[in-house]
Protein backbone atom coordinates (compact mmCIF):
# COMPACT_ATOMS: atom_id res chain seq x y z
CA UNK A 1 0.00 0.00 0.00
CA UNK A 2 1.23 3.37 -0.74
CA UNK A 3 2.13 6.05 1.71
CA UNK A 4 -0.54 9.02 1.98
CA UNK A 5 0.68 11.94 0.79
CA UNK A 6 0.17 15.75 1.44
CA UNK A 7 -1.17 17.60 -1.10
CA UNK A 8 1.34 20.09 -2.36
CA UNK A 9 0.53 23.26 -0.91
CA UNK A 10 -0.30 22.01 2.70
CA UNK A 11 3.41 20.84 2.71
CA UNK A 12 4.30 23.83 1.00
CA UNK A 13 2.42 26.07 4.12
CA UNK A 14 3.91 23.66 6.50
CA UNK A 15 7.54 24.30 5.31
CA UNK A 16 7.18 28.05 5.06
CA UNK A 17 5.87 28.01 8.67
CA UNK A 18 8.72 25.54 9.85
CA UNK A 19 10.99 28.14 8.32
CA UNK A 20 9.68 31.08 9.88
CA UNK A 21 9.64 29.59 13.55
CA UNK A 22 13.00 28.53 13.12
CA UNK A 23 14.16 31.90 12.03
CA UNK A 24 12.70 33.67 14.96
CA UNK A 25 13.94 31.40 17.48
CA UNK A 26 17.60 31.58 15.97
CA UNK A 27 17.21 35.27 15.32
CA UNK A 28 14.87 37.36 17.19
CA UNK A 29 15.32 40.77 15.51
CA UNK A 30 17.00 43.77 15.75
CA UNK A 31 17.27 45.34 19.68
CA UNK A 32 15.70 48.41 19.77
CA UNK A 33 16.95 50.79 22.49
CA UNK A 34 16.63 54.33 23.03
CA UNK A 35 17.30 57.49 25.86
CA UNK A 36 13.55 58.39 25.53
CA UNK A 37 11.47 55.55 26.99
CA UNK A 38 10.77 53.46 29.76
CA UNK A 39 11.90 49.95 28.31
CA UNK A 40 14.25 47.99 29.68
CA UNK A 41 17.29 47.63 27.19
CA UNK A 42 19.59 46.45 30.21
CA UNK A 43 22.14 47.62 31.72
CA UNK A 44 22.02 51.35 31.88
CA UNK A 45 25.27 52.58 32.80
CA UNK A 46 26.78 49.87 30.31
CA UNK A 47 24.89 51.02 27.32
CA UNK A 48 24.17 54.32 27.42
CA UNK A 49 27.43 55.97 29.45
CA UNK A 50 29.86 52.99 28.51
CA UNK A 51 30.71 51.92 31.97
CA UNK A 52 29.64 48.75 33.51
CA UNK A 53 32.05 48.31 35.99
CA UNK A 54 29.22 51.14 38.19
CA UNK A 55 27.20 47.93 38.95
CA UNK A 56 27.26 45.82 41.16
CA UNK A 57 28.45 48.04 43.36
CA UNK A 58 31.66 47.76 45.01
CA UNK A 59 30.85 48.22 48.47
CA UNK A 60 27.69 48.69 50.31
CA UNK A 61 26.22 51.49 52.28
CA UNK A 62 27.57 49.96 55.68
CA UNK A 63 30.82 49.35 54.32
CA UNK A 64 31.88 52.36 53.45
CA UNK A 65 30.14 53.84 56.79
CA UNK A 66 32.34 51.14 58.40
CA UNK A 67 35.61 51.98 56.72
CA UNK A 68 35.26 55.82 57.51
CA UNK A 69 34.71 56.52 53.60
CA UNK A 70 31.85 59.37 52.25
CA UNK A 71 29.12 57.32 50.34
CA UNK A 72 27.21 58.76 47.15
CA UNK A 73 24.24 56.54 46.63
CA UNK A 74 22.51 56.75 43.21
CA UNK A 75 18.90 55.58 43.09
CA UNK A 76 17.96 54.35 39.70
CA UNK A 77 16.19 52.40 37.31
CA UNK A 78 17.05 50.44 34.53
CA UNK A 79 13.68 51.29 32.41
CA UNK A 80 13.68 54.77 33.56
CA UNK A 81 14.15 57.45 30.97
CA UNK A 82 15.20 60.01 33.30
CA UNK A 83 17.74 57.32 34.95
CA UNK A 84 18.93 56.51 31.36
CA UNK A 85 19.56 60.04 30.50
CA UNK A 86 21.12 60.77 34.14
CA UNK A 87 23.87 57.62 33.34
CA UNK A 88 26.79 59.43 31.71
CA UNK A 89 26.55 61.83 34.79
CA UNK A 90 26.86 58.58 37.39
CA UNK A 91 29.77 57.78 35.12
CA UNK A 92 31.45 60.58 35.35
CA UNK A 93 31.20 60.58 38.84
CA UNK A 94 33.12 57.90 39.13
CA UNK A 95 35.66 59.24 37.05
CA UNK A 96 36.13 62.33 38.77
CA UNK A 97 36.49 60.75 42.48
CA UNK A 98 37.68 56.90 41.87
CA UNK A 99 38.58 55.80 45.18
CA UNK A 100 38.35 59.17 46.87
CA UNK A 101 34.22 57.95 47.64
CA UNK A 102 32.01 54.88 47.61
CA UNK A 103 30.06 55.27 44.79
CA UNK A 104 26.74 53.04 45.38
CA UNK A 105 24.06 52.85 42.18
CA UNK A 106 21.34 51.07 43.92
CA UNK A 107 18.18 49.84 41.67
CA UNK A 108 15.37 50.70 43.65
CA UNK A 109 12.67 47.66 42.94
CA UNK A 110 14.71 45.86 46.51
CA UNK A 111 13.82 48.95 48.25
CA UNK A 112 10.03 49.05 47.74
CA UNK A 113 7.89 47.77 50.68
CA UNK A 114 10.09 46.68 53.16
CA UNK A 115 11.19 48.03 56.54
CA UNK A 116 14.11 49.80 56.93
CA UNK A 117 16.63 48.06 59.19
CA UNK A 118 18.70 50.71 60.08
CA UNK A 119 21.09 53.83 59.63
CA UNK A 120 23.36 51.58 56.94
CA UNK A 121 20.40 50.59 54.80
CA UNK A 122 20.12 52.68 51.85
CA UNK A 123 16.07 52.32 51.68
CA UNK A 124 16.30 54.77 54.44
CA UNK A 125 17.63 57.59 52.33
CA UNK A 126 15.54 56.87 49.44
CA UNK A 127 12.24 59.40 48.87
CA UNK A 128 10.49 57.50 46.04
CA UNK A 129 12.40 59.66 43.14
CA UNK A 130 14.92 58.52 40.58
CA UNK A 131 17.13 59.24 39.70
CA UNK A 132 17.72 60.72 43.27
CA UNK A 133 21.53 61.25 44.27
CA UNK A 134 22.38 61.38 48.20
CA UNK A 135 25.75 62.11 49.64
CA UNK A 136 26.82 60.60 53.05
CA UNK A 137 29.82 61.63 55.31
CA UNK A 138 31.70 59.11 57.60
CA UNK A 139 29.92 60.19 60.42
CA UNK A 140 26.67 59.25 58.63
CA UNK A 141 25.35 63.24 58.47
CA UNK A 142 23.57 63.58 55.12
CA UNK A 143 25.25 66.95 53.12
CA UNK A 144 23.39 66.29 49.81
CA UNK A 145 20.21 65.09 48.79
CA UNK A 146 18.54 66.06 45.47
CA UNK A 147 16.93 64.17 42.61
CA UNK A 148 16.25 64.59 39.29
CA UNK A 149 18.49 64.78 36.39
CA UNK A 150 21.26 66.71 38.51
CA UNK A 151 23.89 68.97 37.52
CA UNK A 152 27.23 67.39 38.03
CA UNK A 153 28.62 70.75 39.45
CA UNK A 154 26.31 70.56 42.44
CA UNK A 155 26.78 66.79 43.09
CA UNK A 156 30.84 67.30 42.51
CA UNK A 157 30.61 70.38 45.28
CA UNK A 158 28.80 68.16 47.97
CA UNK A 159 31.09 65.67 47.54
CA UNK A 160 34.19 68.01 47.71
CA UNK A 161 32.29 69.33 51.13
CA UNK A 162 31.75 65.97 52.64
CA UNK A 163 35.36 64.61 51.80
CA UNK A 164 37.58 67.69 51.87
CA UNK A 165 39.13 67.40 48.66
CA UNK A 166 39.00 70.08 46.96
CA UNK A 167 37.44 70.78 43.10
CA UNK A 168 40.07 70.93 40.41
CA UNK A 169 40.78 74.81 39.58
CA UNK A 170 39.07 75.58 35.40
CA UNK A 171 36.16 73.51 35.79
CA UNK A 172 33.47 75.79 35.73
CA UNK A 173 30.51 73.51 34.10
CA UNK A 174 29.54 71.13 31.96
CA UNK A 175 27.06 69.89 29.32
CA UNK A 176 26.13 66.07 27.96
CA UNK A 177 27.16 65.41 24.38
CA UNK A 178 26.19 62.86 22.32
CA UNK A 179 28.36 61.19 20.58
CA UNK A 180 26.49 58.52 18.87
CA UNK A 181 22.69 57.69 18.77
CA UNK A 182 22.76 55.92 22.35
CA UNK A 183 26.24 57.27 24.29
CA UNK A 184 26.54 60.81 25.75
CA UNK A 185 29.20 61.85 27.72
CA UNK A 186 29.98 65.03 30.05
CA UNK A 187 32.22 67.50 28.69
CA UNK A 188 33.33 70.81 30.15
CA UNK A 189 31.86 74.07 28.37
Amino acid sequence: MPTPRLPFRLSALLGAMLCLLIGWVVWPGAAIAALDDDRYDGNIFALYAGNGSLVPPRNTLAEARAAGRVAVIVYYLDDNAPSKRFAPVVSELQRHWGNAIELIPLVTDPLQNRPISGDDDPARYWKGAIPQVVVIEPGGRVVFDDQGALAIEKIDAAISKATGIPLPEGVTGSDLQAFNELNREVVNR
